[in-house]
């Protein structure tokens, strides 16, 4: 019986020296293939945008992105001119150059008692008028005259207890609505009718006339709210002694005292007493 040998599943190259493996594929041709083939890509992609561009939509998106490149690059030119100019001006004028220093808001002050006809007169002819043109430009404060006890830590009001009360809700008017326009118009509607403060019809009226609320201003202003009223009117006629303040109405600009109503006439103003006088000073301070 024959024998029949089985066949290797891999040639041999032992028995056959002139036979030698398959080669494989060189690194170098198959880098260079892929290079072509990239190319090749890129070419084709090329192809197709410069095609795109050309149809109906590829001519508005194209048309959109210059514009946008155009803004854009407008834009960069303002902000690097603007730069430059900025340095250049503050190397040429240094310290000086104050023409980008923001204007600031100069301290108008009016210190007054709620139950005194020349803070009705002061407030109604003179700091109302200027505030109406000038609100924005000034940091304005009511501070009040009194004179504090050293017996009970309290405060004695010239016209007596109910004028203490009285500057006592204008001040937690002012706490409670910092807008002048708001406190401001409070207490000239208070002061216009001095000799009924504080009663509580009156108070009530000027309360609703501009949007405060009556409730918030009686908590403020009442013992049992953590004594916040007397407080505030102690810290008030502080700061009127600490600027040597003791007329109603002496109206203070810029720190200094720029006009006093008193026995109903105008004394101690060296700048005038007449309303745009006053504003042109606030505008004038304003920029230095």
């Amino acid at each position: 019986m024959a024998t029949t040998e089985k066949a290797p599943l891999l040639p041999s190259y032992q028995d056959d020296q002139t036979t030698s493996p398959p080669a494989e594929p060189e690194v170098d041709g198959l880098r260079q293939r892929v290079e072509e083939t990239r190319q090749a890509w890129m070419d084709a992609a090329n192809a197709y945008t410069e095609a795109w561009k050309r149809t109906p939509s590829g001519r508005r998106v194209t048309r959109f992105q210059t514009f946008v490149i155009c803004i854009t690059s407008a834009i960069c030119m303002m902000v690097i001119g603007s730069v430059f100019f900025v340095i250049i001006y503050t190397m040429i004028y240094g310290d000086e150059a104050d023409v980008y220093k923001p204007p600031r808001k100069v301290p108008l002050e009016a210190h007054v008692m709620s139950k005194c006809p020349d803070a009705r007169d002061c407030l109604n002819d003179l700091i109302l008028p200027a505030m109406m043109e000038t609100s924005r430009m000034v940091d304005f404060k009511l501070s009040y005259i009194g004179t504090p006890t050293d017996s009970d830590d309290g405060i004695e009001c010239k016209h007596g207890p109910t004028e203490c009360l009285g500057n006592i809700l204008e001040l937690c008017a002012a706490k409670l609505y910092p807008d002048p326009k708001m406190y401001l118009g409070f207490t000239m509607c208070m002061t216009r009718q001095y000799s009924e403060i504080p009663a509580q019809s009156l108070v009530q009226d000027c309360a609703l006339e501009h949007g405060i609320s009556f409730d918030q201003l009686n908590d403020c202003a009442s013992d049992e709210h953590l004594g916040t009223g007397i407080d505030l009117l102690r810290t008030s006629v502080e700061r009127s002694q600490s600027a040597n303040v003791s007329t109603s109405c002496t109206v203070r600009l810029d720190n200094k005292v720029w006009c006093v109503r008193h026995e109903g006439e105008w004394i101690d103003c060296p700048g005038g007493s007449d309303v745009q006088g006053l504003i042109a000073e606030i505008k004038k301070l304003r920029t230095e």
